[in-house]
Order: C-alpha cells, then sequence, then structure tokens
C-alpha cells in the first residue's frame, strides 16, 4: 500500500495543532500508519517538522496568489489574504510556535519571500493613505502572523466561530494600523 505523503503531512499538521508535543507514535496513529512507516517517511521530528514548513509556505503561497495583492486598495487585498490564509491557519500556528525553525542555519528562505510580499503589501498601504506609517511593515507582517496564529488557536479551542475569522483578525488588524486624521 503507498503511503499518500501528503495525507500524512496534514493529518500530523491537525494532531500538532492540537497538541505540539505529540510524540511521533501519535502522529502515526493520527494519520493511520505504523511508526514504522512514518519513519520511511520523515527520519524523526525534525524532519517531519521541516516537511510541515515546507507545506506550510507552499499554502501561503498559495494564499498569496489568490489573494490577488496588487488588485484594489491594500485594505481589500488584506482582507482577502486572511480569508485566504485560515485555510492553513492551524498549521501556520503550530508552524508559528515551533523553535527549531528559527535555530541553526537561520530563516528558510521562502518565510523570507512570503514576508516580502506581505511587507509590500503593508507599504503599499502606507504609501496610499490608507495604513499608518509609524508601524513599519515589517512589524505589520509579524502582527498579522501573530493575530493569525491567535485566531486559529481560539477557532480551534472553540472560543470564537469559524465564520468570524476574518473578520476579526483584520478589524483588529486595521483598527491598528489605519491612519487617524
Amino acid at each position: 500500500m503507498a503511503v499518500d505523503r501528503d495525507q500524512v503531512l496534514r493529518s500530523a499538521a491537525a494532531l500538532l495543532t492540537r497538541r505540539s508535543t505529540a510524540t511521533m507514535d501519535e502522529v502515526a496513529r493520527a494519520a493511520g500508519i505504523s511508526r514504522a512507516t512514518l519513519h520511511r517517511q520523515f527520519a524523526g521530528r525534525d524532519a517531519l517538522v521541516r516537511a510541515l514548513e515546507a507545506l506550510g509556505i507552499d499554502e501561503c503561497e498559495a494564499a498569496l496568489d489568490a489573494a490577488r495583492l496588487d488588485d484594489g486598495t491594500a485594505q481589500e487585498a488584506l482582507r482577502r489574504l486572511v480569508n485566504e490564509l485560515e485555510k492553513a491557519a492551524g498549521l501556520l500556528a503550530f508552524l508559528y510556535t515551533e523553535n527549531q525553525l528559527f535555530e541553526g542555519e537561520g530563516q528558510n528562505e521562502g518565510w523570507a519571500l512570503l514576508d516580502a510580499r506581505i511587507a509590500a503589501l503593508f507599504r503599499r498601504g502606507q504609501d496610499s493613505g490608507e495604513f499608518r506609517i509609524d508601524l513599519t511593515p515589517a512589524w505589520l507582517t509579524e502582527a498579522l502572523y501573530g493575530l493569525i496564529a491567535s485566531g486559529a488557536w481560539a477557532v480551534l479551542e472553540g472560543r470564537v466561530a469559524t465564520k468570524d475569522f476574518t473578520f476579526m483578525i483584520v478589524e483588529l488588524l486595521l483598527g491598528g494600523a489605519l491612519r487617524r486624521e
């Protein structure tokens, strides 16, 4: 029987989003495979997390493309972006807190490219007068990641309705990012 690597990664992401300390045995059970099969796919937790990181970057790139960041106002583009990122929010929440991604050889180039694209959206909003200029695009990008992670956890724990995810994140971020007259 062939193992569907994507299904294994998505099962691992779903479990690790809920329980970031889950063991490889628990990940294997969640994916419906044996621990030996899991280890044939991923040599250990580090390899699994790196594969999840690659999946997260791919999903963010797809969300950025689907959000059409250059269309309409920066506020409209931001709303579309958060809506598109909602699909990957649980995985992003796990990755956001996974310390090993930020150790050693430095940041994955994929994150840097994503950061640059999101920061460009915030810069466009600043240039158009929509967003405050006293907050850097880099800071607004980090704040967006933090709100997405927090939103994912709140939805996962049932403290927030799924349908409110985009609204809450965008309203809180824009409420702090909009330029005041």
